[in-house]
């Protein structure tokens, strides 16, 4: 790949960082409010995107500095952060916090793994969009945030598995709602059967 659609590519993927901001006032007002509060300071967060999609979408107006932000395939639909405040939102109001927190990661860091390294490196293209190597790189960065957030290899191998798989197969539907859910799911799921087994 060209250097500079790679540099384009690291500069769209870097939004997805403001997942880290996300997890932060949620763990500083929930410390401090209680975890409703918190819940509704990023509901409100929620509210803020939607608003900006809809001048954007409904009345198709340009917005002045973050205008680049959205992809070419969103100019007709919300923005793939709207998705992931809803995916963390669900996440962290039904999950564990562990397993919360896990899930929103993998949804970030795997799949910019799997964007990056794919799209740079990737020599065995499995469709037109997903390289082998990309995957591989994927599975192995969602297994390293789970070891370090996770204390169940049980549980960190169905979330790395889930978060791949679902970014692997996903193309129509907004991964960045998919991947926390599914992998946050399964992966409560899992603690549960554990704790009921154990």
């Amino acid at each position: 790949m060209a250097e500079w659609d790679l540099k384009k590519e690291l500069k769209r993927k870097a939004i997805h960082l403001l997942a880290i901001f996300f997890i932060a006032i949620f763990i500083l007002i929930s410390s401090r409010f209680g975890k409703s509060l918190a819940l509704f300071a990023l509901v409100f967060l929620l509210i803020v995107f939607l608003e900006l999609d809809y001048v954007r979408v409904e009345m198709r107006r340009k917005i002045p500095f973050i205008s680049g932000l959205w992809r070419l395939k969103e100019k007709d639909r919300p923005g793939g952060q709207v998705f992931f405040l809803i995916g963390a939102i669900i996440c962290l109001a039904v999950f564990d916090f562990r397993i919360a927190l896990a899930a929103i990661l993998m949804t970030v860091f795997g799949d910019m793994a799997a964007a990056l390294i794919g799209k740079r490196f990737g020599r065995t293209w499995l469709s037109e969009k997903r390289a082998l190597e990309g995957i591989l790189a994927e599975l192995f960065v969602n297994l390293a945030i789970g070891y370090f957030i996770l204390n169940s290899w049980i549980v960190i191998i169905v979330m790395s598995l889930t978060a791949t798989i679902v970014e692997s197969l996903v193309d129509k539907l907004d991964d960045n709602l998919m991947i926390p859910l599914f992998a946050g799911f399964n992966g409560q799921l899992a603690l549960y059967l554990i704790n009921y087994l154990g």
